[in-house]
């Protein structure tokens, strides 16, 4: 199963109270990107996952796999 990063970003953001601006300046990308992913129109790179992942744990975010991938 993959990880629904759409929902992840979001709850990510939620949680630690950020703008998709400010997200963006932590995974040094830009804000585009983000604003992408979040809207399901492009999915973020392995490395990128890689530090969406590392953030949710580093802040106990746990976020649901996405059955339909």
């Amino acid at each position: 199963m993959m990880k629904n990063y759409p929902h992840a970003l979001v709850e990510l953001r939620s949680k630690l109270k950020i703008s998709q601006e400010q997200l963006a300046n932590i995974l040094e990308v830009s804000f585009s990107s983000v604003n992408r992913w979040e809207n399901g129109r492009f999915e973020p790179t392995k490395i990128i996952k890689f530090r969406v992942d590392k953030l949710l744990k580093e802040h106990g975010i746990e976020v649901e796999d996405d059955e339909n991938k």
